[in-house]
């Protein structure tokens, strides 16, 4: 198994957190998103990261990898059982997807006007819902999940983006830091991720 990734995207590290919170051996190649190299685009006709090849298949989008993941090498789970639940959770990160990834994105991609924007927009969305944070050890679970593994790679970058949370959010960071303790962060995080934290 090996997966195509850059050293900072997030998309890619929630996916490279699912593949060492499961524990399941793979390679990785470290890509350049501004040089792709000619196998990739070869194998994935939108030259998109992460991807993943597991022998002849050939997935691309972090969601689709995660699900495959969690379907090919069920334990650890990282969804819940039950449909209602399961639903749940897929909806939750479709909202991660839909709200909080788009900042980010702005952030790291936009102009300094546009980035000032985001930041507090994402400050306020994190803020508004602190308190979720506080009913469970994980986002409303006792287990981690593919949505702790989606929010993971948003709070290891807050300090690099200037982001200070209010003291009303402090929910948030027992939460982050019960995230950053964890083997499988550990271990998914690239040099250059770990050097944002410095």
């Amino acid at each position: 198994m090996n997966l195509y990734t850059t050293s900072l995207s997030i998309e890619c590290h929630r996916t490279r957190i699912v593949l060492c919170e499961k524990d399941i051996a793979h390679e990785l190649t470290l890509v350049d998103p501004k040089k792709l190299p000619e196998d990739l685009i070869d194998l994935n006709p939108y030259g998109s990261l992460p991807t993943l090849i597991d022998r002849d298949l050939v997935l691309y989008n972090s969601r689709v990898i995660m699900e495959y993941l969690e379907e090919r090498f069920p334990h650890p789970p990282l969804m819940p059982v039950g449909p209602v639940q399961r639903a749940q959770t897929r909806l939750t990160l479709f909202q991660l997807e839909h709200d909080w990834y788009p900042l980010v994105d702005i952030i790291e991609t936009k102009g300094e006007k546009a980035v000032a924007k985001a930041k507090k927009d994402l400050t306020d969305s994190l803020a508004s819902v602190a308190e979720v944070f506080e009913v469970t050890p994980y986002f409303l679970s006792e287990e981690f999940t593919l949505v702790d593994a989606s929010i993971a790679p948003i709070l290891w970058r807050l300090r690099h983006y200037g982001i200070e949370l209010p003291k009303e959010a402090k929910a948030i960071n027992t939460y982050a830091d019960r995230l950053f303790e964890r083997e499988g962060f550990i271990l998914s995080l690239t040099e250059a991720e770990r050097e944002l934290r410095l």
